[in-house]
């Protein structure tokens, strides 16, 4: 940073440096205009949105690496199998495929659930600054097609959420839903073949297999309605909904 003396004030080791401009950027008491207010609005928006492209795009990479990993594991397995005639090699070479595709898979799945969560605070966001527009032009409200509060109505509005659908149809056509599902399956696999490699006959190893299967989908289901619970908790909504008139 630049310094320069003021007037009258000697060149000496004593003399101390005056900044060039104040700190603060608008002097003290000044008010912003409704243009620069729509600007700066207009900014954040546009910083959201790209914020939430960003996230959905990583969501859509992390699960297309996933069902690569998975394509590629099953190509190996088949190869493996034929050459082994599923043996004891085959289980062996399973074991140490399968868990990794399964950390990359748990990897996906809370990574998937971190967007979700950073895409929900950018439509909370975006929302605000929706009801910012109305306050500053209380005309246009009939051309918002999304949401304009910033709770939970407001963020599945936005979302084009069809709340009239069962909130089953939604999970399953979830994302994470379609990756727990793939985990919960080689979670399955993994028991199993460790069931088989100690002994067990193939009926034994099948059902160890499903309880395997079982158990993984309902950790995951855990997991996702742990972090559904947590999403309302972790803000307050400033433009809540307004009540719902009675009908009849």
């Amino acid at each position: 940073m630049s310094y320069e003396r003021p007037p009258g004030v000697g060149h000496g080791p004593g003399a101390e440096p005056v900044p060039l401009a104040s700190s603060r950027l608008a002097p003290e008491g000044a008010e912003a205009s409704v243009a620069l207010r729509m600007q700066i609005l207009t900014t954040e928006h546009w910083s959201l949105l790209a914020s939430r492209s960003l996230a959905w795009n990583e969501s859509f990479s992390r699960a297309a690496m996933f069902l690569a990993t998975v394509t590629g594991s099953i190509v190996a397995l088949a190869l493996v199998a034929q050459a082994s005639e599923f043996g004891s090699s085959f289980r062996l070479f399973a074991l140490v495929i399968l868990p990794v595709v399964l950390f990359i898979g748990v990897g996906t799945v809370l990574r998937i659930g971190e967007s979700n969560y950073h895409d929900a605070m950018c439509v909370i966001g975006m929302n605000r600054i929706r009801a910012g527009y109305l306050e500053l032009a209380p005309d246009l409200e009939r051309f918002f097609v999304t949401g304009i509060h910033d709770d939970m109505p407001g963020i599945t509005k936005t979302m084009a959420v069809d709340t009239r659908r069962p909130l089953v149809v939604h999970i399953l056509a979830a994302t994470p839903m379609m990756i727990a599902t793939l985990n919960s399956v080689l979670f399955g696999a993994i028991v199993g073949l460790l069931a088989s490699q100690f002994g067990a006959s193939n009926a034994a190893a099948l059902g160890v297999a499903a309880v395997g299967f079982v158990v993984g989908w309902m950790l995951h289901a855990w997991f996702a309605r742990r972090s559904i619970a947590r999403g309302p908790v972790t803000w307050s909504p400033q433009f809540p909904s307004p009540p719902e008139e009675p009908t009849g």
